[in-house]
C-alpha cells in the first residue's frame, strides 16, 4: 500500500514529529536547523542584509527539468542575487495536501536538499502544515531568503543610460513552455525541459565587472516581455529588442507556435535579463558564455534616447511592434 500524508501529519503531534525526524531533517539537517527551535540563530555579516520572499504553486508538481522543490529553493536564491545579495540562509514553510504520496514528498524533499547545495545555501528553519484533500494542490511552498549585499554593489533601473546593452543569458522561455506540455490532457509530446536552476553562481560573475553592470532581473512570471516593459516605463528611455538575436531553443520554438504562446511573455526559471554599460557588453557576454549557466547568452537590445518610452521589438522583417506586458497569466501554476 502506498503511504501518504495524513491529516495528522499537520496536528503538532508525534505524527509531525516523525514526519520531520524521518523525512524532512534527514534531507536539510544543519547546524542551524537540527535543534528545530521557533527560529534559526545566524552569525552577523559584514553589508547590507536583503531579504525577499516567495511561494511556490505549480502543477505538476514535478515537471520535465525540474519540480516544484528545485523551484522554489532556485526562485528565493535568484531574487536575492540579481538584487546583488549572496544568499545566506533559506525558510522552507510546506503546505502538504492530505493523500500526497509520502514518496512524492521524499523526492521534492531530495530536490531541495540537492538545489540548496547546488546554490550553496542552507534551509536554516521552518514550518509544515497538513490541510483537508482537494484544499492544497498537492503541496505548496513558501519560502523566505536572507542575503548580503557588499559595499559599492548598486544595481537597478535608475542605474540604467542610453546605450546600454541588452543580453539575455540563454534560451527563453523553456519553463513556461515545459510546463504546458507536461499538462494531463494535452496530448503533447516533447523534449522541452524546464530551465529552473540558482543563479547565483552567475550573478557573481557578472558583479566583477563592477560598475559597469547596471541591472539584472529574473524573467519568471510575464517573462522577458514583463522586463523590457519595466525598463521603458520605470526608466523613462525606450528599450529596442532585435527579434532575430533572441535566443529559443527550437523545441521551444515549436511548442510555443503550436500553442500559440508567444515566447516572450512566457515564465523563465534559469535565465537572466542583464542591462550593462556599452563598453562593457562583450566582455559581460564573454562571461556569461563561460558559465554552464550562461552557454547560449546573446546581446538582444539597446536603451534608446526616445520619446515616449517604450520597449519594441524588431521584427525579423523589419518592422516594429510595441512590447507590453501580458495583461494576466497565460498559464496560471507554473511558478
Amino acid at each position: 500500500m502506498t503511504a501518504l500524508v495524513q491529516l495528522a501529519h499537520g496536528g503538532g503531534g508525534e505524527a509531525t514529529r516523525r514526519l520531520i525526524a524521518e523525512h524532512i531533517l534527514p534531507r536539510l539537517k544543519n547546524p542551524a536547523l537540527n535543534p528545530l527551535t521557533d527560529g534559526a540563530v545566524l552569525s552577523p555579516v559584514a553589508g547590507r542584509l536583503c531579504l525577499t520572499t516567495d511561494a511556490s504553486v505549480v502543477r505538476p508538481l514535478e515537471f520535465p527539468g525540474g519540480d516544484i522543490g528545485r523551484l522554489a529553493v532556485s526562485g528565493t536564491v535568484n531574487d536575492l542575487a540579481v538584487m546583488g545579495a549572496r544568499p545566506l540562509a533559506l525558510t522552507l514553510s510546506l503546505i502538504i495536501e492530505e493523500g500526497l504520496p509520502l514518496a512524492t514528498l521524499d523526492r521534492i524533499l531530495d530536490s531541495i536538499a540537492a538545489t540548496a547545495r547546488e546554490a550553496g545555501v542552507a534551509v536554516v528553519t521552518g514550518d509544515t502544515k497538513v490541510v483537508e484533500r482537494q484544499q492544497g494542490d498537492g503541496l505548496v511552498i513558501s519560502t523566505a531568503g536572507l542575503g548580503v549585499i557588499a559595499d559599492g554593489v548598486e544595481l537597478g533601473i535608475p542605474r540604467i543610460r542610453p546605450g546600454d546593452r541588452i543580453i539575455v543569458t540563454g534560451t527563453i522561455a523553456d519553463h513556461g513552455l515545459a510546463i504546458m506540455a507536461s499538462r494531463a490532457g494535452l496530448g503533447i509530446t516533447s523534449v522541452v525541459t524546464s530551465d529552473v536552476a540558482p543563479l547565483n553562481d552567475l550573478c557573481s560573475a557578472l558583479l566583477a565587472h563592477g560598475s559597469a553592470l547596471r541591472f539584472l532581473r529574473d524573467p519568471t512570471r510575464g517573462g522577458v516581455a514583463n522586463v523590457f516593459a519595466d525598463l521603458a516605463e520605470d526608466g523613462g528611455f525606450s528599450v529596442d529588442i532585435t527579434e532575430a538575436a533572441i535566443p529559443i531553443a527550437p523545441a521551444t520554438r515549436h511548442v510555443a507556435e503550436m500553442l500559440g504562446i508567444d515566447p516572450l511573455v512566457a515564465a523563465n526559471e534559469g535565465k537572466l535579463v542583464v542591462v550593462c554599460a556599452p563598453e562593457a557588453a562583450d566582455a559581460l557576454l564573454a562571461t556569461c558564455r563561460r558559465h554552464a549557466r550562461g552557454r547560449n547568452a546573446a546581446i538582444i537590445g539597446t536603451v534608446v534616447d526616445r520619446q515616449p518610452p517604450l520597449a519594441e521589438l524588431i521584427t525579423v522583417i523589419g518592422g516594429r511592434r510595441i512590447i507590453g506586458r501580458p495583461y494576466g497569466e497565460e498559464l496560471p501554476r507554473i511558478c
